[in-house]
């Protein structure tokens, strides 16, 4: 949210606008004055791409409230020049509750289009699809046909639009999670290679930015799912480093280079008495040599805002916590005592450990295992597979 200006909020709910949009507002200005030469027509065009944004505001609420019944909060809605962007605390793990919250956005502009179909009755107003071409003269039925296009174009079945969540809640109700997920992108990235091929034989770069857009949102939300899949029901002790180096409250910054050089440790606690008391971490150590000289003690310049975890913590959720915070160490602590430290890296290397291990197990014992956790007695005197605590 640092690069997004509070507008207003919504039952509790942050309404932000990106940066960006103010881009996005001066090229249409600039567009519309170019093509009329009047002021006019340019405030005119604005006047619409307000209001179209409105209608994105109310659609991204549309997820949210629904999102709410079913007890999932929502912690912001920022608007970007590409749309909105509604940030759930959680996607529900029961299809149909994902199913109902995806499609409360096209909802939202399914009835603002009869809303406004009506008033166009009522007045006499032109319904042609062509009123999008004189905003000004226009602009109820424009913005009908624009809420007509954004309930189209967010239902068709690829990530990142809701279509795509939609579909993955119907092959959910058959399928588990993460296949579900996969057979959506791939859905998704074969509407986006058509996408691609149809602006490249018409020209049209409009179609190729939302071939590449797609493409990639299904790329994303696959990782997403597999990384899900491979930290649901496991806990952060069979992630967690064990072997990693700390430095004491009265180390230096040079006896911190030299760590960094003589290993492959990126962040460093700062201890006392076996507690964390702060992470030193690469970019500020660096930072630090620039700023102070090389016998200041750690202590002083460590970051004291971290957040920590404990081994029986649910890795997905703490996993969840790392991507929304940008944080790439997590120090797991066991009571007041530092006992290992989370990284993205070492996150990274369970998934792969466990999909190779999961690919090349028993088919008896796939649907049983889960990464780091026993799967009973084997006559063969395997009592476990999984994997354990990387150093």
């Amino acid at each position: 949210m640092k690069r997004s200006l509070k507008i207003g909020s919504v039952a509790g709910i942050g309404i932000f606008l990106h940066w960006t949009f103010l881009l996005l507002v001066a090229a249409i200005f600039t567009y519309y004055y170019v093509q009329s030469q009047s002021l006019g027509a340019a405030l005119s065009g604005m006047g619409l791409i307000m209001a179209v944004f409105v209608c994105v505001i109310l659609h991204e609420l549309g997820h949210a409230l629904t999102a709410r019944r079913f007890g999932v909060p929502t912690r912001s809605i920022t608007l970007y020049p590409i749309g909105g962007l509604a940030r759930l605390e959680r996607i529900p793990a029961e299809p149909m509750k994902e199913f109902w919250i995806a499609i409360g956005g096209p909802a939202v502009n399914i009835a603002i289009t009869i809303v406004l179909a009506v008033g166009l009755l009522a007045t006499g107003g032109t319904f042609a699809p062509d009123a999008l071409q004189a905003p000004g003269q226009h602009l109820i039925a424009s913005l009908m046909w624009i809420n007509v296009v954004l309930a189209v174009f967010n239902l068709l079945p690829a990530f990142p639009m809701d279509g795509g969540r939609v579909l993955r809640a119907l092959l959910a109700l058959r399928q588990d999670y993460a296949q579900a997920t996969q057979t959506a992108a791939n859905v998704g990235q074969a509407m986006a290679i058509l996408f691609g091929l149809i602006g490249l034989l018409w020209f049209n770069p409009i179609l190729l930015f939302i071939a590449l857009f797609v493409y990639v949102g299904a790329q994303q939300e696959s990782q997403q799912a597999m990384y899900r899949a491979f930290t649901e029901g496991t806990p952060v002790r069979q992630a967690m480093v064990t072997r990693f180096t700390t430095l004491g409250v009265e180390d230096t910054l040079s006896d911190a280079i030299d760590e960094l050089l003589a290993g492959t440790d990126h962040d460093f606690p700062v201890v006392e008495d076996g507690r964390i008391l702060g992470l030193l971490r690469r970019k500020q150590l660096i930072q630090a040599l620039s700023d102070h000289d090389r016998e200041t003690a750690v202590g002083t310049v460590a970051d004291q805002s971290f957040f920590t975890t404990e081994p029986g913590a649910p890795l997905d959720e703490v996993f969840q916590q790392m991507s929304e915070q940008n944080c790439s160490t997590v120090p797991v602590v066991e009571g007041d005592q530092l006992v290992g430290l989370l990284t993205l890296e070492n996150v990274g290397e369970l998934i792969m450990v466990s999909s190779a291990l999961k690919s090349h197990a028993p088919r008896e014992l796939r649907r049983k295992h889960l990464p780091g956790t026993p799967v009973g007695d084997r006559s063969d005197g395997a009592g476990s597979t999984g994997s354990p605590a990387v150093p």
